[in-house]
């Protein structure tokens, strides 16, 4: 088996990390490893490519960027795990809706270690504690390869959350390991939750 390359950016601007994988994407070739890069980025919303401005609120002084990937609307800020898997997807006999439960449930395996209960929706993907949300997923598929990907919250300003309808639903209700008894530190559950998410697409098989 093929181990990922990981790269951990730090704190990135999110036009040029998105850029920098959309750039991964075109060139790599079949035999080019797989990457999983580990990132914060500054205070943005970010709205997927089908995504409908009416879900942008009162953006205020943050800036808005649409881009490439599926789903609505959401926010990166500091003190947010955001975690892209650049996966050959063809190579690693994955569709998109595999990648999908994959990485919810490396989320789920993660919080279980704090004694957390996660929960998926069938209808609204990324995972949830009491139906608010702590994990949100968006993904593009192009030339087999996935980009995009997964954010965490771990101890971060969620206010602006209440300026967007989070992932395109009214009313929905943000959380973040921090508030729920886990650990504040990013670099902590950086190690943790990469681990979990590489165990569940290079090992394990979701039912």
């Amino acid at each position: 088996m093929n181990y990922p390359i990981i790269r951990d950016l730090g704190l990135q601007d999110y036009y040029q990390v998105w850029m920098a994988m959309r750039e991964f994407v075109d060139k790599r070739e079949t035999d080019t490893p797989d990457e999983i890069w580990l990132v914060e980025h500054p205070p943005i919303f970010t709205l997927g490519q089908n995504g409908k401005h009416e879900h942008i609120l009162n953006p205020g002084d943050i800036p808005v960027l649409q881009v490439d990937r599926g789903g609505q609307v959401t926010y990166h800020g500091p003190g947010q795990l955001v975690v892209y898997p650049l996966l050959d997807l063809k190579r690693l006999e994955l569709g998109v809706r595999d990648l999908v439960r994959r990485l919810e449930q490396a989320v789920i395996n993660f919080l279980d270690r704090y004694h957390i209960e996660g929960q998926i929706k069938a209808d609204a993907p990324g995972v949830y504690v009491d139906q608010k949300k702590i994990g949100s997923l968006g993904l593009r598929i192009r030339r087999s390869c996935s980009f995009h990907g997964l954010s965490f919250n771990v101890a971060m300003d969620l206010e602006p959350f209440q300026r967007i309808n989070p992932c395109g639903y009214k009313h929905l209700v943000m959380t973040q390991l921090s508030d729920l008894g886990g650990p504040a530190s990013v670099a902590e559950v950086k190690e943790l939750l990469l681990k979990d998410v590489i165990e569940v697409i290079y090992h394990d098989t979701i039912c």
